[in-house]
């Protein structure tokens, strides 16, 4: 069968060629063994040539969709998926994750070592990655100087600095001295346990042992951003024009609220694996809007709208360029717990066991997700989510009615008003309704929804008086339990946006991040997880995440589990 390879010559059957070269032997019968012989490798050697796969065009550019306006492109000021998926293609970490694996890998680190006693980390960098300026105007790329082990120092102590207001520091109050130097009780940065030894080695010392620490260190809270570039421009340092940056792509434009443009580095340490030259970012709210864009072919990979699960699916063409797989992240709601009467462990109780979560997953979602009875999902080291010992609380609409009534609410009589507050989206919207109509159906309980744009309610839910009660998510920023409780819920040392306290969910969080013994950190954890979702009912695990996405045919990808995607290992065949 011919073929034709975009523009290129047809590719000849390779049964042709073994009939040319027939008759050429043929005709050449006086000729020398050996000069046949040698011509004969030559022929089948262009024959083997011709006929083998010739490698495909590549396109060079992909528009893909951000979902929404990112918050930010400051790394330390970054909450939110949105703006760390912006950040991961703008500047690098000392260390990433494999996709495939979730291992640790290198990235501005070439390796790491440990002190015999867990407390010292010692990072050695790279010495060929350079920061970079670029002006939209004259398309001009100016090398800036080399990333090193200062710009790594620099970064983590302005997260960490109080007057940066990083809502992630407390991801660093591992570090010495982190939490002292965020909080005011210690002003001198000097006394933070991170250090530049040279140009190509930064050290950090620890309050206490951490086996994940690697997974800390290349977050985005930690990767070096340009010192005299945030210096000069203040709060707009991110601006197209004013930014400067050391990852495999440059911020050509950011039309806010529309569209966000970054063109390939090509300055940068690994420029020639990057293929794709061009990412045109769109930011549109609505999975409705966002996958008619995919299937009118203005976008390279969409979100399936829940409504059109069961359409996609069944589609010949859609069905193939779909993925579903599990995604390592929770979805569940929030209570605010210093406002009533989510401040009654009964009345959280019973809205937890109000929730037909398989219902939830079987008529709304369709994805293939899984109901939730812990906060860390399987695939976490220390998560509980799979030990059928886990006590976890189900759907149970007659103990959910007893809780309340115990609470002093029966049949949701006296309850002070109710909101459940979502960010704006479509999936979001109906999710909430089946809450909603579960707390009627089950509870007798009217709940009013509200929502809010993405940048206004990641301001209310991680300020000083969140929502009543209010949708969250939680994805791994790294594969550890410490991730997710401590991180989270600990009363001083995690961002602990529900208002809680529990002395003894502290000290088992607490231990787990300390111990060395795997065993024993696994049990403190399922104890952690126990009296957060089920004695005091602190959050509702909804369900676990699955990944459900459509790419189209000529994208060769990775998927992220965790961080954002990896475009720049991504490749686009011409189409």
């Amino acid at each position: 069968m011919n073929a034709v390879s975009w523009g290129a010559d047809p590719i000849v059957p390779a049964g042709d060629y073994i009939k040319a070269i027939s008759i050429w032997i043929k005709r050449r019968r006086n000729v020398k063994p050996r000069v046949v012989f040698v011509s004969l490798l030559v022929v089948l050697a262009m024959a083997l040539t011709a006929c083998g796969p010739k490698s495909e065009p590549l396109a060079k550019e992909i528009n893909l969709n951000l979902g929404t306006e990112p918050p930010t492109a400051d790394p330390s000021l970054a909450t939110d998926s949105t703006s760390i998926q912006v950040d991961e293609l703008l500047f690098l970490g000392l260390t990433d994750f494999d996709d495939a694996t979730l291992e640790t890998i290198p990235e501005l680190a070439t390796k790491w070592e440990v002190s015999q006693d867990g407390l010292t980390w010692t990072f050695y960098m790279r010495k060929d990655v350079k920061w970079v300026h670029y002006d939209p105007a004259t398309k001009k790329v100016t090398e800036k100087g080399p990333v090193t082990a200062h710009d790594v120092e620099y970064a983590v102590k302005r997260t960490l600095d109080p007057v940066t207001a990083s809502s992630y520091a407390f991801v660093d109050f591992i570090i010495k001295n982190g939490q002292a130097f965020n909080t005011g009780e210690i002003t001198d940065p000097a006394q933070v346990g991170v250090k530049a030894l040279d140009e190509w080695t930064v050290q950090f010392v620890l309050e206490q042992p951490a086996g994940y620490f690697p997974g800390i260190a290349g977050m985005w809270v930690n990767r070096p951003v340009p010192r005299e570039t945030v210096d000069q421009f203040g709060d707009r340092w991110t601006d197209p024009g004013s930014i400067v940056t050391n990852g495999p792509y440059l911020l050509e434009s950011w039309e806010h609220e529309s569209k966000m443009v970054m063109v390939k580095n090509p300055n940068y340490y690994d420029a020639k694996s990057v293929s794709i030259e061009t990412i045109n970012w769109s930011m549109v709210v609505e999975d409705s809007t966002a996958f008619a864009m995919y299937e009118n072919n203005e976008l390279d990979a969409q979100n399936v709208p829940l409504p059109d699960m069961d359409r996609v699916r069944a589609d010949p063409v859609l069905g193939k360029e779909l993925y579903n797989a599990p995604q390592l992240s929770t979805y569940y709601v929030s209570f605010n717990h210093t406002k009533p009467p989510f401040d009654n462990k009964l009345v959280r109780r019973a809205f937890s066991l109000a929730i037909d979560r398989q219902k939830l997953i079987d008529t709304i979602l369709k994805g293939g997700q899984r109901p939730a009875t812990t906060f860390a999902c399987p695939g976490i080291f220390g998560s509980p989510a799979e030990d059928p010992k886990y006590p976890g609380l189900k759907f149970d609409p007659a103990a959910a009615k007893k809780a309340l009534a115990d609470a002093g609410y029966p049949d949701g009589k006296g309850l002070p008003e109710i909101a459940y507050t979502y960010n704006t989206s479509e999936g979001h919207k109906r999710i909430g309704e089946f809450f909603q109509q579960c707390w009627k159906e089950f509870l007798g309980v009217d709940v009013k929804l509200v929502n809010q744009e993405w940048a206004a309610f990641m301001q209310s839910i991680h300020g000083d008086d969140p929502p009543q009660m209010f949708r969250n998510g939680w994805g791994a920023d790294y594969p550890d339990e410490n991730n997710w409780v401590l991180e989270n819920f600990h009363s001083t040392l995690g961002q602990n946006d529900i208002v809680w306290s529990n002395a003894e969910f502290d000290r088992l969080v607490e231990e787990g991040a300390s111990a060395s013994d795997p065993a024993k950190r696994k049990q403190a954890y399922f104890q952690a997880e126990k009296i957060l979702c089920v004695d005091e009912a602190a959050i509702i695990p909804a369900y676990y995440y699955t990944r459900v996405v459509c790419t189209k045919p000529y994208v060769e990808r990775t998927y992220a589990p965790l961080g954002g995607e990896h475009v720049d290992k991504w490749k686009v065949k011409a189409h």
